[in-house]
């Protein structure tokens, strides 16, 4: 069996080969997240009280929405990177690679002046809901958090170029690498009795950041030596192609975004929160099946970019074929979780939390959806050619709205996931059609944009 996985994992094309390699790691990085995203609940409540770790969870949110303010450049540069890459012309790759920390870094310092003058006239006790917290604490932690977020942001621009690498594993390992880090530092502070709101958020800020630093200094200065930024190779002529590229991608992932939070709000509007509730917990029990699966198609992005542009289509029909098959494995085995889902829920929740079976299967035609779509959304993401998902982005959400309101009416949380599902049903046709189009090399007109 060992000379089995070896064998797995050493044979096939290079691409493959390295995307069966990151798959791995990255699997097993995403088992010591969840781990440490575990740890952390107990240590920060008896660190912080249920109040103050409420007030950490809510500013946490909010700086979830900032991400946004990259507009797509680092989806763009990892693209264009990819490309640069695959046609060997690594001057043009420092040339995207020094332009977009020079786009971002100018974004990141004027946000950084803007919120260090309006956070301090900021209500913060009425935006986080607490008069349990004295406001002039929470401006501190604010601050604290909002300017350390935005030299984050920042730095993890060198998680692009690693992607267009084709290295999401070093990428994902980051973020768990800065959490047992605070952990540590947070424990330590415990045991001298030292822990605070503010030095909490400090510590969780600051170490991230910290790692993203030493990371970026450490390749830079090594693999990635030749591709390290620098002003003489700024040159903004090439904003347009990374900003053009970047925006679609930013355009996409707003809609999704808006999409995501609103069924959350419509749900708690025709049914109740105890849907909503219920919606979520289905939701992240059915998601568990496509987890590895995305972790497994993270790599296939920036590899389908450089097979595009060396014309190796060969490897493009035989992977995408591949994933094809793996898709429908994936739905079945949603099928079969929802065939368990009952004994589980009681196990898992008991009579905590009602889940009606019709929510259940609704969810899980959704995901079942997703998961066919995924792999087809991967390769057009990969090529960059998204005008059409663009378009169809648009009319999901005309379609959504309205499609939602009458389902929401008569049927409550099952019809607005049924919208969903509706929705989802035009992008999954087209991407099949485009893919089908591009392998064959008979596009032409819109499905080249």
């Amino acid at each position: 069996m060992i000379s089995r996985v070896k064998k797995f994992f050493s044979e096939g094309h290079e691409r493959s080969v390295k995307a069966k390699q990151q798959f791995a790691y990255s699997f097993a990085i995403k088992g010591v997240s969840i781990f440490i995203g575990l740890a952390f609940v107990p240590l920060l409540l008896d660190v912080l009280d249920a109040e103050r770790y409420g007030i950490w969870l809510t500013l946490s949110s909010i700086i979830g929405w900032f991400t946004f303010f990259d507009i797509g450049l680092g989806n763009g540069l990892r693209n264009k990177l990819a490309q640069a890459i695959a046609t060997e012309r690594l001057d043009l790759a420092k040339v995207y690679i020094s332009t977009t920390y020079a786009i971002l870094g100018l974004v990141c310092g004027l946000l950084l002046v803007l919120f260090n003058l309006v956070i301090p006239f900021v209500n913060w006790q009425t935006v986080l809901n607490t008069k349990f917290v004295e406001n002039s604490e929470l401006i501190v932690v604010a601050q604290v958090v909002f300017n350390f977020f935005l030299l984050g942001f920042l730095l993890k621009l060198i998680g692009s170029v690693l992607l267009a690498h084709q290295r999401p594993a070093v990428n994902n390992s980051f973020g768990p690498l800065g959490n047992i880090l605070s952990f540590l530092v947070i424990s330590g502070l415990v045991m001298i009795s030292k822990a605070s709101l503010v030095s909490v958020a400090f510590v969780m800020s600051l170490v991230p950041v910290l790692v993203l630093l030493i990371a970026s200094v450490f390749l830079y200065t090594r693999e990635f030596r030749v591709y390290r930024p620098s002003w003489s190779h700024v040159d903004f002529a090439h904003s347009k192609e990374l900003l053009g590229l970047g925006v679609k991608f930013f355009f996409m992932q707003m809609i999704a975004v808006i999409l995501f939070s609103m069924t959350n709000i419509l749900i708690a509007h025709f049914a109740s929160q105890e849907m909503v509730a219920a919606y979520n917990v289905a939701y992240k029990y059915f998601s568990v099946a496509i987890m590895g699966y995305t972790i497994l198609l993270t790599p296939l992005w920036s590899a389908v970019t450089d097979a595009y542009h060396r014309d190796d289509f060969k490897w493009l029909k035989y992977t995408m074929s591949k994933l094809n098959q793996l898709s429908v494995v994936v739905a079945i085995g949603i099928l079969v979780m929802l065939l368990l889902c009952r004994t589980v829920f009681e196990f898992w929740i008991g009579d905590k939390l009602i889940i009606p079976f019709e929510l259940s299967v609704a969810i899980a035609i959704y995901l079942m959806i997703l998961s066919i779509e995924a792999p087809l959304s991967s390769f057009i993401n990969g090529i960059g050619k998204l005008r059409v998902m663009m378009i169809l982005s648009v009319v999901q959400l005309v379609m959504f709205v309205p499609l939602a309101y009458v389902l929401g009416v008569n049927f409550g949380a099952v019809g607005i996931v049924s919208a969903m599902i509706s929705v989802q049903l035009p992008p999954l046709y087209f991407q099949f059609r485009q893919v089908h189009l591009i392998l064959n090399r008979k596009e032409s007109g819109i499905w080249l944009r």
